[in-house]
């Protein structure tokens, strides 16, 4: 299908660390022009991993995010590092460094496109199984991570009441449950 919506130009706005903001001028099928705003993920994106072990609970990390000033409840993961260029590689090196486990098993469960509107990022959600304690966190400097093992029906709760809402978590989790 041929689209009647279309970039006419780029331009970029800023530059951070991860992040590059551009600004795109559309053509809309009406014939005007908009600004619109886009977002180019610099790394191309992340993994993130769910780590079930034998008991079927999950390990979960408890971090303070400064974008919402509170602490979420989230899975582990990281962002794409090029030079690892599998996100499996991703999945695991996250899983080791922020719950200091290591798995004997992956796969790949989903891939997330997170904002489609807007961002090119993309995640990668692994399923690790035969999980191992290996030692403890590497964490990252501007890292306070706490683990816990929750059990996986007490997650669904606290996803449906809006308790767990970041959105990687919450894709991971359910793409676990509908994968068993």
């Amino acid at each position: 299908m041929e689209y009647k919506l279309k970039r006419l130009k780029r331009e970029l706005a800023s530059r951070g660390k991860v992040l590059e903001f551009y600004r795109d001028t559309m053509e809309l099928p009406d014939g005007k022009t908009e600004k619109w705003d886009f977002v180019h993920h610099t790394k191309g994106g992340g993994a993130c991993v769910v780590p079930v072990l034998p008991d079927e609970r999950i390990l979960m990390i408890h971090q303070y995010r400064p974008m919402n000033d509170r602490e979420t409840t989230e899975l582990p993961a990281g962002a794409f590092d090029a030079d690892d260029p599998d996100f499996a590689v991703t999945a695991s090196r996250e899983l080791e460094e922020e719950t200091g486990y290591r798995c004997g098993k992956i796969r790949r469960l989903v891939r997330l496109d997170t904002a489609v509107a807007w961002c090119d990022e993309r995640v990668e959600v692994y399923l690790a199984e035969d999980l191992e304690k290996v030692g403890g966190q590497k964490l990252d400097e501007a890292e306070e991570i706490r683990v816990e093992a929750i059990p996986v029906e007490e997650l669904k709760r606290r996803i449906f009441a809006g308790e767990i809402r970041d959105a990687k978590t919450v894709a991971g989790i359910l793409a676990y449950l509908a994968s068993r």
